[in-house]
């Protein structure tokens, strides 16, 4: 029987989906963190140039709005965080060629060889800190797909 005094649905904390999401994510972010500090980079910062390189990669004009969708981060916050790159001389933001609104992205090439070696260690981190699921990691991705 329920107790008054309990808004709780289930009987342990581990049966909630999002406390184990948040702890999960959690455990993964202080520990991506540690991975990056050596670059002297946030994961935010992190991803904002990977996604740079990435989408340069397959033929894409990079632009801020593009990284802010393509990466999932708000359009105000992919703005602040380009800026504090720009500042530390690993990526570049031109005014668009025909769109005056927009602006483009664009690694220097202190921020291609900082990326080329940071997605190395973090694919690596992925790697070692996924491997407890096992065969069952490509079923994880697509539920992943699935919420997003």
């Amino acid at each position: 029987m329920k107790d008054k005094d309990n808004p709780f649905g289930v009987e342990k904390a581990d049966d909630s989906s999002g406390f184990l999401l948040w702890q999960v994510t959690s455990l993964w972010q202080r520990e991506i963190k540690k991975a990056l500090e050596v670059y002297d980079i946030t994961h935010s910062q992190f991803v904002l140039l990977a996604s740079t390189h990435w989408l340069t990669l397959q033929g894409k004009e990079v632009t801020q709005v593009l990284l802010s969708a393509h990466s999932k981060i708000d359009p105000m916050t992919t703005a602040t965080v380009l800026r504090t790159l720009q500042s530390k001389d690993l990526l570049t933001r031109r005014e668009h060629l025909t769109d005056t609104r927009a602006k483009t992205v664009a690694l220097t090439d202190k921020g291609k060889e900082l990326v080329m070696k940071a997605v190395v260690t973090v694919e690596a981190f992925d790697r070692q800190f996924f491997s407890a699921l096992g065969a069952g990691t490509e079923d994880f991705n697509q539920k992943l797909r699935v919420l997003l």
